[in-house]
C-alpha cells in the first residue's frame, strides 16, 4: 500500500506539474467577454471625444502607420521605414507589403493617403508607389508621433460602406451604442491573437461590470478609480495604469480683474489634495499642480499641488467683493460630484464662497482631460486645445521649452490641475498574458484564456 502511495503521489506530481506547464503555454481558441461605460455611436477612429476606453476599442480593428513604444520611441506599423526632407514639412512613409483590410482588398498608398486627409483635413498627403507623402506647411517635429495616435488609424469603407481596417480583430456584430461583437482576423500581418473573439458590451455602469465579473459573466472589467482600492482588498484581481487622465477646475472666461486673479490664486491654495486623494480616491491617483503627470514631463514637482491655508485666506482678504462662484459637474459622474463638495468645504475655510451646480451657466467646472500621446508636446497641446486655454507656445524641442510652454498655459490663470488619475481594470483569473502600455493601450490581441482556477 505505501509503495502504492508513492507511485499515485508520483503520478499526481507529474499531472499537476503538466497541468501547471499548460497553463503557461499560450491556448488559442476562447471567446473573452468585457465591457465598457462609453457608448460610441461609430466607431470611426478620429470620432470624438477621446478616452482610454474608445482608443482600445479602435486599435482592436484598426491599425497606425507607427507605434510609439514606452520610451516615446517610434516603431513600425503599417508603415516599415520613413524619412523627411530637410525642413520636417515633407515626409514619405513606405508600406508595409501584403497587408490587407478586414474585406481582403489590398492596403495601398491611395488608401492610407484618404484615410489620412479624412482625419486631417489641414495636412496635404499624396499616394507615391509603395509610400505616402505627407506635406505641411511648417517644420513638424511631432509628425511621427501623431501618426501613432489612434484617431489616425488606418479606414476604409467597404462595398456595403462599414468602416474596416486591418487590425487584430474584425467586426462580425455591430450594435451602435449597445454591442460589439469581433472575430480574430486570421491573415493579420502581426500574427493570429490567441483569442477567437471578443465580446464587449457597451454602456455598462462600472457597478454592473464589476458584478459581472464576480458572478463570472465577464473576464475584463473597467474599475472606478477611487473603488479600485476596495475591489483589490475584497479579493478581485485588478490592474492599474500609470496617471493618464487630469482632473482640473476650468473657468469659463480668463481673471478679467487683478482681484479676479487673487481670488483664483486663494482657491488653488485653498484645495486639500492630499485629503481629497486619501479619503475620496482611496490612495489612487497623485495631487497636481501641473497639466502633464510627472512621468511624462518629470518637472511636476515645481507646480505647487499642496493645501496653503494662510496663503488662501490673505488672497481673500485683498478681495473685498468676491462674488459666489458657481462650480458645475457632470451629473452622471458620482465622482465628480464627492469631489466637487469637498472642493466647495475646502474654499468656504478660505471665505470663498462656491455653489455647486449640475447645469446652466455656470462660472468654473470640474472637468476631466485623458493624456494624448506618450510624446509630451501633442499631449500638452491637446490638453489646451480640449480645454480652450489657445496654443502652446514652445520655443524649442527640450525641457526647458515644454516646461515653458505649460507654464504658459497655467500662468493664464483658465485652469487648476488637481489629480493625475489612473485607469484600473477587474480581471477575470482566467485572463492570461496581459500587457498594458503606459498610454493605457492594453494588447486583448495577445491575450490568451487559461482554466478556470
Amino acid at each position: 500500500m505505501k509503495r502504492f502511495g508513492w507511485q499515485w503521489l508520483a503520478v499526481s506530481s507529474l499531472a499537476l506539474s503538466a497541468l501547471a506547464s499548460a497553463e503557461k503555454r499560450p491556448q488559442y481558441g476562447g471567446t473573452l467577454k468585457t465591457a465598457t461605460s462609453i457608448a460610441p455611436s461609430s466607431l470611426e477612429p478620429a470620432s470624438k471625444p477621446d478616452s482610454i476606453a474608445q482608443r482600445n476599442l479602435t486599435r482592436l480593428v484598426f491599425d497606425t502607420l507607427v507605434i510609439l513604444d514606452d520610451r516615446g520611441y517610434v516603431r513600425p506599423g503599417l508603415a516599415i521605414s520613413w524619412q523627411a526632407a530637410p525642413g520636417n514639412q515633407r515626409w514619405q512613409l513606405r508600406l508595409r507589403p501584403g497587408v490587407r483590410f478586414h474585406d481582403g482588398s489590398p492596403l495601398t498608398a491611395e488608401a492610407v493617403a484618404a484615410a489620412l486627409r479624412a482625419a486631417n483635413p489641414e495636412w496635404s498627403v499624396s499616394a507615391a508607389a509603395d509610400s505616402v507623402v505627407i506635406e505641411r506647411n511648417v517644420a513638424d517635429l511631432d509628425l511621427l508621433a501623431s501618426l501613432a495616435r489612434a484617431r489616425n488609424a488606418i479606414t476604409r469603407r467597404s462595398e456595403g460602406g462599414t468602416v474596416i481596417g486591418t487590425g487584430p480583430f474584425h467586426i462580425t456584430d455591430w450594435q451602435p451604442g449597445k454591442k460589439l461583437v469581433l472575430a480574430a482576423n486570421e491573415d493579420y500581418w502581426g500574427g493570429r491573437p490567441f483569442l477567437n473573439a471578443i465580446e464587449v458590451e457597451l454602456g455598462e455602469s462600472s457597478r454592473d461590470q464589476l458584478l459581472g465579473v464576480d458572478l463570472g459573466k465577464l473576464d475584463l472589467a473597467e474599475a472606478p478609480t477611487d473603488q479600485a482600492h476596495r475591489a483589490l482588498s475584497e479579493g478581485r484581481r485588478v490592474v492599474t495604469s500609470a496617471p493618464l487622465e487630469l482632473m482640473a477646475l476650468l473657468f469659463t472666461n480668463g481673471p478679467q480683474t487683478p482681484e479676479d486673479s487673487k481670488l483664483r490664486e486663494a482657491l488653488a491654495s485653498s484645495i486639500d489634495r492630499n485629503s481629497i486623494r486619501n479619503v475620496v480616491l482611496q490612495g489612487a491617483g497623485e495631487p497636481s499642480g501641473g497639466i502633464l503627470p510627472g512621468w511624462i514631463s518629470g518637472y511636476d514637482f515645481v507646480f505647487p499641488s499642496s493645501q496653503n491655508l494662510d496663503r488662501a485666506r490673505e488672497l481673500r482678504s485683498e478681495v473685498p467683493r468676491a462674488p459666489v462662484l458657481m462650480l458645475g459637474y457632470d451629473a452622471s459622474d458620482p465622482l465628480a460630484r464627492v469631489i466637487a463638495e469637498r472642493i466647495v468645504l475646502n474654499a468656504r475655510d478660505a471665505g470663498i464662497r462656491l455653489q455647486t451646480a449640475t447645469s446652466g451657466t455656470t462660472d468654473l467646472k470640474l472637468i476631466r482631460l485623458t493624456l494624448a500621446s506618450l510624446d509630451p508636446r501633442i499631449s500638452l497641446r491637446d490638453a489646451a486645445s480640449s480645454a480652450g486655454l489657445g496654443t502652446p507656445k514652445f520655443g524649442g524641442n527640450t525641457v526647458e521649452n515644454l516646461y515653458e510652454a505649460e507654464n504658459g498655459l497655467l500662468q493664464a490663470q483658465k485652469i487648476i490641475p488637481l489629480f493625475q488619475l489612473p485607469v484600473a481594470y477587474a480581471v477575470s483569473p482566467m485572463v492570461k498574458n496581459w500587457t498594458q502600455d503606459l498610454d493605457g493601450t492594453i494588447h486583448l490581441e495577445n491575450v490568451w484564456l487559461g482554466n478556470k482556477p
